[in-house]
């Protein structure tokens, strides 16, 4: 009797799991539906003694619908952000600036090493391999893995951070967390909304929680050193001011790199009939590549502007992060599209200028109409329309994709879905004649960036006359 009951008992709490965990799938499928969007600006900031960190709110519905979270970053002349991992793939964007970056690879080699010294005293120091960044690069580091920033410009760095908190590689919550390795990051006491960001985007070192006596133990160090360990008595914040310019063993000049990523185009093919070679190791797989090289564009039009996809055909560790970017320019009121991405959503952070940028859902509805400008976020859900048109200075953007090869499908221009569809289908939908529709298919011959439109010295004329 025992034993029905509670196997009656144990069914019934399955069914009742089963119904709160569709009714829970339900509720987050309509908090997905998207019939709003919104240009996101960020919503907190933290100050730290070397820049500042300023955090679009993580629980935006569209941001939590996406699976993403962002934040921006601060670095000012000589400031370290400190080295720390977190539960998330990463993708960096660096919108000014420049400096250089060391991500540390489990198991991998410490491949540069600093020169003898001459008296001998100390220790020659190694380590993996530091990496220059500068102004247009795009950083990719994977869930997990420490790296440290450091700003060694003449000028404030600035860069945007993707956190893809629904990739595979995340096996925590879909809440983006950052462990720190060392120093004091969370610092003296803030307020308790941004107190909260800390603790949830932010953390702490987590050194912190060991005992100082054992840490001693374990690197065989003394006990004050334990402490320090521990976040006791060191610099607090998690961007700190270098006092000396930071020396670490990297390569010389910024051009050298430059010249092997281009080098690395020609020899890809080299690469493939290799197989497992040193080149396709984790040890020394591509992480950054510049999105401001026209050299990568895959659209350009002198009169409308430029387009640089990044997919991983370009760069192989997107296949593993399962993300891919794109830098684009329009010119002065030039248009992108009508057009949508097959396969991701994509959340565009405008870099210079603003656009009109308009977004329809599959209901016909308008979700978006509104100006953006530099600093805002706006979320495209993948398959929504969408149509750009720049303002008069122009615009610039970087947009983050959820899938490792977005795909686009023009609706309007030369590579449109109009010019794959039979004339005699748009003539009978539209109700036009079939020269109407052989001339509406072939009408703009541009691919997806078009060029304003000029106006006729009739048009000038009305437009004066009005």
């Amino acid at each position: 009797m025992a034993f029905k009951l509670s196997l009656i008992f144990f069914t019934s709490f399955l069914l009742l799991h089963s119904c709160i965990a569709r009714r829970n799938d339900l509720q987050e499928q309509q908090e997905c539906n998207f019939d709003r969007l919104s240009a996101l600006q960020p919503t907190s900031s933290v100050e730290a003694e070397g820049g500042r960190t300023e955090f679009w709110n993580p629980n935006n519905k569209e941001f939590r619908c996406a699976g993403v979270a962002f934040l921006k970053h601060t670095i000012r002349r000589r400031g370290l952000f400190v080295p720390s991992y977190t539960n998330s793939v990463l993708m960096v964007f660096v919108e000014e600036g420049r400096g250089f970056y060391g991500a540390v690879v489990p198991g991998c080699p410490e491949t540069f090493q600093s020169p003898q010294e001459q008296n001998g005293d100390r220790p020659r120091d190694r380590h993996q391999r530091v990496h220059n960044f500068k102004k247009g690069d795009l950083l990719v580091i994977p869930a997990g893995v420490a790296h440290w920033m450091y700003n060694n410009g003449d000028q404030d760095l600035r860069v945007v951070v993707m956190f893809d908190t629904t990739n595979r590689a995340n096996q925590l919550d879909n809440i983006p967390q950052r462990f720190f390795i060392l120093g004091n990051p969370q610092g003296k006491q803030q307020g308790q909304q941004e107190q909260q960001l800390i603790q949830q985007f932010q953390g702490n070192s987590i050194l912190k929680g060991f005992d100082a006596e054992t840490l001693a133990q374990a690197f065989k160090m003394n006990r004050d050193m334990g402490s320090k360990l521990k976040g006791e008595n060191v610099k607090e914040g998690h961007i700190i001011t270098v006092e000396k310019e930071l020396q670490v063993e990297r390569p010389e000049r910024q051009q050298q790199e430059e010249q092997s990523q281009q080098g690395e185009g020609q020899g890809q093919e080299q690469r493939k009939e290799h197989g497992n070679g040193l080149e396709e190791t984790s040890c020394s797989v591509r992480m950054r590549v510049n999105l401001d090289n026209l050299d990568r564009a895959d659209i350009f039009n002198p009169q409308a502007g430029h387009l640089i996809s990044l997919n991983s055909h370009h760069l192989p560790i997107l296949r593993d992060v399962q993300l891919s970017a794109e830098r684009g320019h329009l010119r002065k009121n030039a248009i992108m599209g009508p057009f949508w991405v097959l396969n991701a959503h994509s959340i565009m952070y405008p870099t210079d200028g603003e656009a009109r940028i308009q977004v329809v859902n599959n209901q016909g509805k308008q979700v978006f109409d509104e100006r953006v400008e530099k600093g805002q976020l706006i979320l495209v859900p993948q398959n929504f329309a969408v149509l750009i048109q720049a303002g008069n200075q122009g615009f610039r953007w970087v947009a983050f994709k959820t899938n490792d090869n977005a795909m686009i499908t023009p609706i309007a221009g030369r590579a449109s879905v109009f010019r794959g569809l039979p004339a005699s289908i748009l003539a009978n939908i539209l109700q036009i004649s079939e020269e109407e529709a052989s001339n509406l298919k072939y009408s703009n011959a541009e691919t997806i960036m078009f060029s304003p439109q000029q106006r006729s010295p009739a048009d000038k004329f009305v437009r004066m006359l009005i």
